[in-house]
């Protein structure tokens, strides 16, 4: 009989709780005074659980495909504080027991979770963007403000067109999960370590994955200097959960076609949706403050 994972359902609910606060005290609500109002939260709790959920599952689902033992999901969850941005979570991720036979098994658990979750996010940033709202930007207001991806920034001007001088796209919730669900899926793709691009990496440089991954961690570091200062703790970060990748026991299986063509998809993605300051004084801002 299967064990129930009580560990992996007590972190869920917790981080949908959590994820509904942080979207309720975004739109202006507060809970804490009215707890009824928290469901003002609902948008944007569905669609960033939906893409978090996506891409955990396929990577479970491809784990058990290939005969990896792989656990479910733990989800992160981060109490919201009022009157700061917090959206909930810090994430999820799954624990695989068992070693990867081959690279083309890597290269589908790898790839699974962001190309799921991509899609989710497409889907989310574009019901969102049509129900953003176009408004005079008030200069003389704090606003975090959001660094515009390749392809946010095409869906933005398709689907909202051209913003005029001195005003800015107020994103709607579900819009600002679309975003994030970029954000996450290129942070996930960065071909360091064991991350889901690292494993990708891995499936076709081999040995030159570690330098490779040390190049980028450097990489990373600089860009903390002259974007955003997050990359240098994302570098530190990846640098303390090791940049070396465990080896697949089969490497002399060679990678047949279309898992390359997979490989070149993730990059695809990775490229339309990383954006070198994802947080700064230009870009789109998220609703203001309550």
């Amino acid at each position: 009989m299967r064990k129930v994972p009580v560990l992996n359902l007590f972190l869920f609910v917790i981080t949908c709780f959590f994820v509904l606060l942080a979207g309720a005290l975004m739109e202006g609500a507060n809970p804490f005074r009215e707890f009824g109002s928290i469901l003002a939260g609902l948008p944007f709790a569905f669609a960033l659980m939906l893409i978090l959920l996506g891409h955990e599952l396929s990577h479970y689902v491809a784990s058990m495909r290939h005969n990896v033992e792989a656990t479910l999901p733990y989800f992160i969850p981060v109490p919201p504080i009022p009157g700061m941005i917090t959206i909930g979570t810090f994430g999820a991720f799954i624990k695989m027991r068992s070693p990867i036979v081959t690279r083309s098994a890597l290269v589908d658990i790898g790839a699974s979770g962001p190309i799921v979750g991509f899609l989710f996010a497409v889907a989310a940033s574009a019901y969102g963007l049509f129900h953003s709202s176009v408004q005079v930007a008030d200069s003389g207001r704090p606003m975090l403000m959001l660094g515009d991806s390749l392809l946010f920034s095409a869906l933005a001007h398709v689907i909202v067109g051209p913003v005029p001088e001195g005003m800015d796209i107020f994103l709607h919730p579900v819009a600002f999960a679309g975003w994030l669900g970029f954000f996450i899926t290129s942070l996930n793709l960065i071909p360091v370590g064991q991350l889901d691009g690292g494993h990708i990496l891995y499936a076709f440089a081999g040995d030159r994955h570690l330098m490779a991954s040390k190049v980028l961690v450097a990489v990373l570091a600089v860009m903390g200097l002259l974007y955003w200062h997050g990359w240098i703790i994302w570098a530190v970060l990846l640098l303390i959960l090791r940049l070396n990748h465990p080896p697949v026991i089969y490497w002399e299986k060679p990678l047949p076609r279309h898992r390359k063509i997979i490989g070149l998809i993730a990059l695809v993605i990775f490229v339309l949706t990383f954006t070198p300051t994802p947080f700064a004084i230009t870009g789109m801002p998220v609703p203001p403050l309550p």
